[in-house]
């Protein structure tokens, strides 16, 4: 089986076993996706308790409606992802409606407001989740270990210009983060 492949093959196999009713693939769907899943929902609500029963929900939505994912639009990892990060903010909205209903501070604007800064977190956070480890390491140590370019060269063996590119590619689809309010491959709005 070539590289190139795999996730393609993987995602169709995977839906025709959920398709299927298989529980042992949602069992490895679940230890594929869930710390994904659970980190998107944790970004946008900020709440263990919401991101855990956000968890759940994806998964159950995924083991109820297998046939609602379509490889043509994209990888199965993104079809979770975007689920993920749609029932989040419609738990953050309903969340804050609620509050605004009950004499909390803030509009209508200021939970717009707060829902798609979640959603551009939780698109940054996949971003950088998906991205090349490449891109990925020389982003880590120029922002985490305050390293410029020529150390990021020395410390992952390459050369100034590769750490240079491998920068501006890492920010360059960072960048891309407020683009849309959710992970890419099945782009649905929030």
């Amino acid at each position: 089986m070539a590289k190139k492949d795999a996730p393609p093959r993987w995602d169709r196999k995977m839906q025709q076993r959920l398709a299927r009713g298989e529980a042992a693939a949602l069992g490895e769907l679940y230890d594929r996706f869930a710390s994904l899943v659970h980190g998107l929902a944790h970004t946008v609500l900020a709440d263990e308790r919401a991101a855990d029963s956000v968890t759940r929900e994806v998964f159950t939505h995924v083991w109820e409606h297998p046939d609602a994912y379509d490889p043509k639009q994209g990888p199965l990892r993104s079809w979770v992802a975007t689920l993920a990060h749609r029932l989040a903010a419609q738990r953050l909205r309903a969340t804050e409606t609620a509050a605004l209903a009950q004499g909390g501070h803030g509009t209508t604007e200021d939970l717009e407001r707060k829902v798609r800064h979640a959603s551009v977190a939780a698109r940054a956070d996949y971003i950088v989740q998906a991205m090349p480890v490449p891109l990925r390491a020389a982003l880590e140590l120029a922002y985490f270990q305050r390293r410029d370019y020529r150390q990021t060269a020395t410390d992952l063996g390459v050369t100034e210009d590769e750490a240079r590119r491998r920068l501006r590619l890492g920010l360059q689809l960072l960048s891309t983060a407020h683009d849309a309010g959710a992970p890419p491959g099945y782009g649905g709005a929030v």
